[in-house]
């Protein structure tokens, strides 16, 4: 531990005022990310969370809203819907995006910067925006109220976000490496297969950790393209805990930690990638 505070001179360098303060800051974004979910938690166990609102602990703890989630309105099938959309679409819209953002970090050609600035320009098109069109499209392929549906868009949706992180994380890596698989007679293709891909593997991991994420919370096109209950996806499920008379708080509340669960798990498992991601892409010798 010491020999790591003595190759790194920021820690060495900082006053214990400033490292006072950091940890201020530091306490304060984690009580501040945390509340909500704290809050959250405790209101899913009171019987009705509207009679002791807040951070009051229940008189009692209730599970009727996480047995009633789970026994009558079968979550884990809207969990494998949410898990097949998103997942399938990870795996379209990342396989895309790394082997074009291969291209523009790698390559030069006409109209490099105009494709850029288009695919950075996505990221300012709210998708309320893009209803019609997309709503159009979908019924004229026939898609309509199925899951391939939410597949394409959500495919095509976020690619500036994942564009943005994979070509960073390409920029990074010598071009000395391009050249040997070059010389070993490898085409574009399988250099960036054999030599880019594991190489940028953490950046690439995490752009998809990121739109996986994107996808499972989404709940505007879920809502707008899906009709049948069977269909729904999680985010779309917790509509139904609200009706015109009522709302379900008791059950909305539970619903809303075990929908959130998943999530909270799979950044904890790719946590790492997320490291690596952020340090730069520095490549290892």
């Amino acid at each position: 531990m010491n020999r790591k505070m003595k190759s790194n001179p920021q820690v060495r360098t900082m006053s214990r005022g400033t490292k006072i303060f950091t940890y201020i800051c530091l306490a304060w974004a984690v009580l501040v990310a945390l509340m909500p979910l704290v809050w959250l938690f405790i209101s899913s166990l009171k019987k009705d969370p509207l009679a002791r609102p807040g951070f009051q602990l229940p008189e009692s703890i209730c599970l009727d809203g996480y047995i009633s989630t789970f026994r009558d309105l079968h979550v884990m099938r809207y969990f494998g819907n949410s898990m097949i959309i998103a997942g399938v679409s990870v795996v379209i819209s990342i396989l895309m995006i790394s082997m074009s953002a291969y291209v523009v970090a790698r390559m030069e050609f006409k109209g490099k910067k105009l494709v850029n600035l288009m695919l950075y320009s996505t990221m300012f098109i709210p998708a309320t925006a893009l209803t019609y069109p997309v709503y159009n499209l979908v019924n004229k392929m026939h898609i309509y109220n199925t899951r391939g549906a939410l597949i394409f868009i959500y495919a095509c949706s976020g690619l500036a976000v994942s564009f943005f992180v994979i070509k960073n994380y390409y920029a990074n890596i010598p071009h000395e490496l391009e050249e040997a698989a070059r010389i070993d007679g490898c085409g574009y293709a399988m250099t960036w297969w054999k030599v880019i891909f594991p190489i940028a593997r953490p950046g690439i991991m995490t752009a998809g950790v990121l739109a996986f994420l994107n996808n499972w919370n989404e709940y505007y096109w879920a809502s707008l393209v899906i009709v049948d209950r069977e269909k729904l996806t999680v985010p779309a499920l917790l509509s139904t805990f609200t009706t015109s008379f009522r709302t379900n708080y008791n059950g909305l509340f539970s619903a809303m930690v075990i929908i959130i669960l998943p999530p909270v798990i799979l950044y904890c498992v790719f946590s790492k990638f997320f490291v690596e991601a952020l340090s730069g892409g520095a490549v290892k010798g």
